[in-house]
C-alpha cells in the first residue's frame, strides 16, 4: 500500500483509491481555510489602504500619507488608550498567570471532588465576554452591587466604587478578565503538570528536595513552553479586548477605560471617521504583530531543533 501511494504522487500517475477516499477530508479541511485566509489577507489590505486615503463617512479614494496615523497616535483618546493597554495587559497577563498556576498546582494534588472544581474553574471560559462584562457591572455598581449588599447588612461605611472611580475603573476590567480567562491558563498548566516524568520527582525527593524546592528547581522549568504559550495568548486578548470593556464600563467613565479596540469602534462608527479608525486598526494590528511573530519565530526554531535532535 506505501508504495502505491508513493507511486501516485509521481507526476503523471493516477489518484490512488486512498487518495479519493480522503478527497473528502482535504476539501473540509483545506476550503475553509483558504476561505478564511483570503478574507482575513483581502479585508486587511483594504483597511491599510483606506487609513492612507481622506475617507470619512464612505471609502474615497485620494491619498493623504500618514496624517491618518500621526492624528491618531496625537489624540489624547489614543494616548489614554494606548496607556491603559499597557497596564492592563501587564496586570491581566501576571496576574491570570499567577492565579492559573496556583489552581492547576492545587488541583495536581489529587484532591476529592478534582471533575467538579475543574469544570468549575473552566466554565467561565463558556461564557460570552458580553456576558461577563453584563455580570460584573452589576456586581460592581455601587447601587446595586457588592457596596449595596454590604451596607444593606449594616456596615455603611464600606466603599467599593471602583467602576465609578477613574482611577481605580481600569482594574474592573482585570478582575472580570482574569476570572474569565484564568481557567484557561490552568488547564494548560494542569496538563504540563501532569506530564511531567514522575521519575524526576521522585529521585529529587530522595535528595532531600522538599515541595517548595521541588516545584521551584524541578517542575516550574519545564513549564516554561507552556507559560510562553500562556503568555501570548493572554496579550493577544488584552490587545483585541472590546466586548469585555464594551459591556463593562463602555471606556468610562469618561475615557477612563478606554482600549485601542474602542477608539477603532468610536472613529469608524460614532464620529465618521473612516480614514483614522482604520489607522487606528492598523496601528492596532501592528501591536499584534509586536507580539506573534516573535512567538512564531520561536516555535519555528523549536520545531527545528527538535526535528535535528
Amino acid at each position: 500500500m506505501t508504495n502505491a501511494v508513493s507511486t501516485a504522487t509521481r507526476p503523471g500517475r493516477p489518484a490512488t483509491p486512498e487518495m479519493v477516499r480522503r478527497l473528502p477530508e482535504y476539501l473540509m479541511i483545506w476550503v475553509p481555510l483558504l476561505l478564511s485566509a483570503a478574507h482575513l489577507i483581502s479585508f486587511s489590505l483594504w483597511t491599510i489602504w483606506i487609513s492612507f486615503t481622506p475617507s470619512t463617512l464612505v471609502p474615497v479614494s485620494g491619498w493623504v500619507g500618514l496624517r491618518n496615523y500621526t492624528a491618531v497616535m496625537a489624540s489624547r483618546n489614543w494616548q489614554i488608550a494606548f496607556d491603559n493597554l499597557l497596564l492592563f495587559g501587564t496586570a491581566f497577563v501576571l496576574l491570570s498567570l499567577i492565579t492559573g498556576l496556583v489552581l492547576a498546582i492545587l488541583l495536581d494534588q489529587r484532591i476529592r471532588g478534582e471533575n467538579v472544581l475543574r469544570s468549575i474553574f473552566l466554565y467561565p471560559l463558556a461564557v460570552s465576554f458580553v456576558v461577563t462584562g453584563t455580570v460584573w457591572s452589576w456586581l460592581l455598581n455601587p447601587g446595586i452591587g457588592i457596596e449595596k449588599l454590604v451596607h444593606d447588612l449594616g456596615w455603611t461605611s464600606f466603599h467599593f466604587d471602583w467602576l465609578v472611580n477613574r482611577d481605580m475603573a481600569i482594574w474592573t476590567i482585570v478582575i472580570a478578565a482574569i476570572w474569565q480567562s484564568s481557567g484557561f491558563a490552568m488547564a494548560l498548566f494542569l496538563a504540563g503538570l501532569r506530564s511531567v516524568d514522575a521519575d524526576i520527582i521522585k529521585a529529587a525527593q530522595i535528595d532531600g528536595a522538599g515541595p517548595i524546592r521541588t516545584y521551584r528547581r524541578v517542575i516550574l522549568p519545564t513549564l516554561w513552553p507552556i507559560t510562553i504559550t500562556v503568555v501570548v495568548v493572554q496579550l493577544q486578548f488584552a490587545i483585541s479586548a472590546f466586548d469585555l470593556v464594551r459591556a463593562l464600563t463602555n471606556g468610562g467613565p469618561g475615557i477612563a477605560t478606554q482600549l485601542p479596540a474602542l477608539v477603532v469602534y468610536d472613529l469608524m462608527f460614532q464620529r465618521s471617521q473612516l480614514g483614522r479608525g482604520a489607522a487606528a486598526a492598523v496601528l492596532m494590528l501592528l501591536i499584534l504583530l509586536a507580539v506573534l511573530l516573535p512567538y512564531a519565530a520561536w516555535r519555528y526554531v523549536q520545531r527545528r531543533q527538535a526535528t535535528h535532535a
